[in-house]
């Protein structure tokens, strides 16, 4: 008995001594990196995705002199392809932190910081990206990503920009991480002989103009795509590119009321795309409902539009609430 009691007595002891230390390292550490120069510092904080804590442990620990020789070597550890000049997953990366600074502006902190800048920077845009920002019963909008059937949902509770993450287990993305997404884009760029651009993240703006009579509601969905976010194939020296579209209309129940399935083709030589890079290219899609107008008439209706840019498969859903 006063065996068992000294041996539970070593191990609480030694439990005790095992988190003290795990805490004493960490505040070294931390205090090690708010001693960082600001260059050394601005790197930490870039590579927070990606790097792991051994590394970071080791980068903290190393004399000042010593920090550059590390960057370049954690660079290069990381080149798909050191023969070349270019370190292309280092380029991937930076270009990600840029483009999603420039998207996710709304909730308080650069874009590259929020939850959906750590997504779209880890693995890169989503195959297919559904937003529903008019709200729940509840007063929450989202928006859903998918890379391939796996999702990614984004809540934001009070409808004012801040989304958060809400799907927790990534793992089934591990196809889509950063140490391959580059050499999949080269090689679709290959296949497709896509046109080699900065590409924007695909959106859309859209609105209705309609004409409400008693026996028919007739009008034309005006979409405007900016020209900047369109992927392109070059055939026969213009880019072309075919845009599938599919139009929804659900009546206050939730029952279908209306579809429209077609696409429409984008063509433009190089030269006028790059005048046109900060435009949008226009479309109408006329429609016209006839019959049962009532079911139209009972409440709050909902109008569903997507697109599909086939050459880069983007794929970009919205909804619009209608009442007449």
């Amino acid at each position: 008995m006063r065996n068992a009691k000294l041996t539970k007595t070593f191990w609480l002891s030694f439990g005790a001594l095992s988190i003290f230390f795990v805490l004493s390292s960490s505040c070294r550490l931390y205090k090690l990196a708010q001693q960082l120069p600001p260059e050394y510092a601005d790197f930490l904080s870039k590579v927070r995705y990606i790097i792991t804590r051994q590394e970071e442990k080791i980068f903290l620990e190393l004399p000042h002199a010593e920090k550059d020789k590390f960057i370049e070597d954690f660079w290069a550890r990381r080149d798909p392809d050191p023969d070349t000049e270019e370190n292309e997953f280092k380029m991937e990366y930076f270009d990600r932190i840029e483009k999603a600074t420039e998207l996710f502006v709304a909730e308080g902190r650069p874009g590259w910081l929020t939850d959906r800048g750590r997504i779209y920077i880890l693995f890169g845009p989503p195959t297919d990206r559904i937003i529903d920002s008019m709200g729940d019963e509840y007063g929450s909008c989202r928006e859903v990503w998918y890379y391939g059937n796996f999702p990614v949902v984004f809540q934001d509770r009070t409808c004012t920009g801040d989304y958060k993450l809400i799907t927790y287990d990534l793992t089934s993305l591990r196809d889509f991480n950063l140490m391959y997404m580059h050499e999949l884009s080269m090689a679709q760029a290959r296949a497709q002989k896509t046109f080699k651009r900065e590409k924007g993240f695909f959106d859309f703006n859209w609105k209705v103009r309609r004409t409400v009579e008693a026996e028919k509601i007739e009008g034309q969905v005006l979409l405007e795509i900016p020209y900047s976010a369109i992927w392109f194939k070059e055939e026969a020296g213009m880019l072309k590119t075919q845009v599938e579209y599919h139009l929804e209309l659900q009546d206050s129940g939730g029952e279908l009321f209306w579809e429209l399935k077609s696409s429409f083709e984008v063509a433009l030589a190089e030269d006028e795309l790059k005048k046109k890079m900060n435009a949008s290219f226009k479309q109408e899609i006329p429609f016209l409902w006839e019959g049962n107008l009532e079911r139209l008439r009972q409440g709050k209706n909902k109008l569903f539009i997507r697109l599909k840019n086939l050459t880069g498969g983007d794929v970009q859903q919205k909804v619009m609430e209608m009442a007449f």
